[in-house]
């Protein structure tokens, strides 16, 4: 039986040496979580350029998890500093644009913290599946064919 609720498609862009290793846990472990989130490894959080974000949204995705070493723990020093502040500036732009706070999330999991990863993702889901789908051609550029915002066309 299929079902008629609306299932959110989650890209999480996760780090190789934390999160990514806390997915791989979570899954080795057998802890459930929602099939939601599509995982793309980066070598760092400080690598996701808020471009990524945007451009998946712009594709089709409902929301985005970024998901990095704690503070202090980044192989790359201040790399998931740099994906925070990057964050922040960038859920300040999508808040101008109408987009809801719940639809870019981040969060830090450390290699052994699949379980914390997996209960992020099991909330995000639900937090996106309740705002429903995002929409974006209408709901950031406009439904009838004019821009409201200048939008790249290619990352």
């Amino acid at each position: 039986m299929m079902s008629d609720q609306f299932e959110p498609v989650i890209v999480g862009f996760l780090c190789n040496w934390c999160s990514y290793r806390a997915a791989d846990l979570a899954g080795t472990a057998r802890i459930k979580y929602a099939p939601n989130m599509r995982a793309i490894r980066v070598m760092c959080s400080g690598r996701v350029d808020p471009q990524f974000v945007l451009k998946a949204l712009r594709e089709g995705a409902d929301g985005v998890l970024i998901a990095g070493c704690h503070p202090g723990e980044c192989h790359y020093v201040n790399g998931n500093i740099k994906a925070l502040r990057r964050y922040i500036l960038l859920k300040k732009m999508l808040h101008q644009l109408g987009v809801d706070d719940a639809r870019v999330q981040l969060v830090w999991a450390s290699a052994s913290e699949g379980t914390i990863l997996a209960a992020k993702v099991d909330k995000m889901t639900e937090e996106v599946r309740a705002l429903g789908p995002l929409n974006w051609r209408e709901k950031v550029i406009g439904g009838n064919g004019h821009r409201l915002v200048p939008v790249p066309e290619e990352v």
